[in-house]
């Protein structure tokens, strides 16, 4: 499949960009692949499109299961949706729908890919692979926390959820040595906590880069308002952020310190006891595990 957009030699950041505005310009002006496997198969969509037999649905689950591809299709609805239409499309069915499907495959043609992208970097792209599933953890558990509070809005929850590390994910492909600078302090010194080691090595934190560009790119003012985990107070938000953290928390195993805490405060967030909310999360990892839909 040919990589239209990808260069033959993709010039990584090998240095941190001065401040928060430097790198969402950076972001602004690049184009955002997707996974190798969502390329192929919207390839093959666009063949049974010609034949009249793709249906919004089916090339909803096909971007839904990619936060590459979801973050990129909701980007563009927003250049096709007027200000005032700001809650319309919080979901990406409800975003193809809106511009319907002959018109999509018309913008978006063959894809560049992660894959090739990051062909000769195979650490960073073990690195995007870890993130992915923990991505498809957190957005099981926030589907979950959901369901149980009886939320309207579990479609979004589980949407902001998955693409929770997007700006993560976009620095691994943009700016690799410094990710896995990262990732080798980390594992050197594992208390070494996520937000000033971004300070340090990006000048910023990542999720004021999520922010950021989610401002830009003019995406649903719900998922906006629940990714902020500055507003944590908002049940919506620690539904998010509670799955998030209890995804990256035990992505290695279940013997985290922060373990504790994590439940203790789903606890609070579902209103139950400790060792139920501890019984719960354990239920959904294994329900995951044998491929219950929730």
């Amino acid at each position: 499949m040919a990589e239209p957009s990808v260069p033959a030699s993709p010039a990584f950041l090998t240095e941190p960009l001065p401040d928060l505005a430097a790198w969402t310009r950076h972001f602004q002006q690049t184009e955002i692949p997707i996974l190798e496997a969502s390329a192929a198969r919207l390839e093959e969509l666009r063949v049974l499109e010609e034949e009249d037999k793709v249906d919004a649905g089916m090339l909803a689950s096909l971007i839904e299961s990619d936060p590459f591809f979801t973050v990129k299709v909701m980007a563009y609805v927003a250049t096709k949706r007027r200000h005032s239409d700001s809650t319309e499309t919080e979901t990406v069915t409800s975003a193809l729908v809106m511009i319907g499907v002959s018109p999509f495959f018309r913008s978006f043609g063959p894809q560049p890919t992660v894959e090739h992208l990051l062909r000769e970097q195979p650490e960073a792209l073990a690195g995007v692979r870890r993130l992915l599933l923990r991505a498809e953890r957190a957005a099981h558990f926030a589907t979950a926390f959901a369901i149980h509070r009886r939320d309207h809005d579990v479609a979004v929850i589980k949407q902001a959820a998955f693409i929770h590390d997007f700006a993560e994910l976009l620095m691994w492909c943009h700016a690799p040595a410094l990710e896995l600078d990262i990732h080798a302090k980390q594992k050197e010194n594992a208390a070494l906590r996520s937000a000033p080691l971004q300070r340090f090595v990006f000048n910023i934190e990542l999720h004021d880069l999520r922010h950021a560009l989610m401002k830009l790119w003019r995406l649903p003012e719900l998922l906006v308002r629940i990714s902020d985990e500055k507003h944590a107070d908002h049940p919506m938000v620690r539904n998010v952020v509670l799955a998030v953290r209890i995804a990256r928390h035990t992505q290695n195993g279940w013997d985290n310190a922060a373990l504790p805490d994590d439940f203790r405060d789903i606890a609070g967030l579902l209103n139950v006891s400790e060792r139920a909310a501890r019984g719960f999360v354990y239920k959904i990892d294994q329900g995951r595990l044998q491929g219950d839909p929730l």
